[in-house]
């Protein structure tokens, strides 16, 4: 196989749309799986489903590093998906630690090696903060944060850092709050609303960086196909907003109130240390993107909630 793209993490919320435009548009997909059969299933159309997971070093996968045009690697342990222990840490970050790691070595080892390497991180790079309003502005050379989520994102990216010796373009994309309906905060958030108790979890003040499903894919596929597109890449809309503010945007395009908050203990006591993060937040501003030139197509919040409820996004 030759010119084709790999996707690690192509089942999570943002793997199967980026695979799903990618073979509409007639590229060569080769998807990077746990369960090749559950995700010929979920993904129809690809030209490959290769077991993989982020502690295998060796096997078949590593033959369909060579001559591929790209490697996307989304793969990585959900962090909020399960009540924090030591354990559930350790895993978030080896899934992300080891799999990089494994993914690069592959690539350095590959006779015709990648065009670009894309790979995941996230804002909390930076830190996380309690107010938006106190909190400022971040771009991409915003100073490294100092708590655990910005310890994984840092020794994320300094395992991809590595594929740069071999002269591979590196894309390092700090991702955002993702929003869609399948997955994520905005589907967590829906239920409460639904039954008329939503509201913003912990104090509101946090601020909450966002990025429409449809325009993380579209900084996607910039970034595979723009050679300008390079190091890390802020993935998220220019308009941060307080969780308050969002979760009243919600509301109205609910047509249900934002009255009921979660507060901060009930958090802590259905995800331990996690809950310390899901009331946090980073104001992170997408500075490379809008150098670019980049048109999101969902700026505005209230604009891109109403498009993921209506459409079911």
């Amino acid at each position: 196989m030759h010119d084709h793209i790999i996707i690690t993490g192509a089942t999570g919320v943002i793997g199967v749309e980026l695979a799903r435009q990618l073979i509409g548009r007639g590229d060569k997909v080769v998807l990077l799986v746990r369960s090749p059969e559950n995700a010929a299933r979920k993904i129809p159309g690809a030209a490959g489903y290769v077991k993989w997971d982020s502690d295998m070093e060796t096997g078949e996968w590593t033959g369909f590093i060579n001559g591929a045009k790209a490697v996307v690697h989304l793969a990585g342990k959900p962090l909020l998906e399960s009540r924090w222990n030591e354990a559930h840490k350790e895993d978030c970050y080896n899934s992300r630690i080891l799999g990089t790691r494994h993914i690069v070595s592959a690539i350095l080892a590959a006779t015709e090696k990648p065009k670009v390497f894309i790979s995941a991180s996230a804002i909390g790079y930076y830190g996380s903060f309690d107010r938006c309003e106190d909190t400022p502005a971040i771009i991409e050379s915003g100073a490294k944060g100092r708590d655990f989520l910005a310890k994984i994102c840092i020794d994320w990216e300094k395992e991809a850092l590595e594929a740069e010796k071999t002269g591979v373009r590196l894309v390092l994309l700090r991702t955002g709050i993702v929003l869609s309906t399948k997955g994520g905060m905005l589907q967590k958030m829906l239920a409460p609303f639904n039954f008329f108790l939503g509201g913003p979890i912990g104090s509101g003040l946090q601020c909450i960086s966002w990025i429409h499903i449809d325009d993380e894919i579209a900084c996607i596929l910039q970034s595979l196909d723009n050679s300008s597109y390079e190091g890390p890449v802020n993935a998220v809309s220019p308009e941060p907003v307080s969780m308050k503010d969002f979760s009243s945007r919600l509301g109205e395009v609910l047509g249900r109130p934002s009255l009921l908050p979660v507060p901060k203990f009930a958090v802590q006591l259905l995800m331990g240390e996690g809950g310390e993060y899901a009331v946090k937040g980073q104001k992170v501003k997408p500075g490379f993107l809008q150098t670019q030139g980049f048109v999101f197509r969902y700026p505005k919040l209230a604009e891109a909630l109403a498009d993921l409820v209506k459409n079911k996004k």
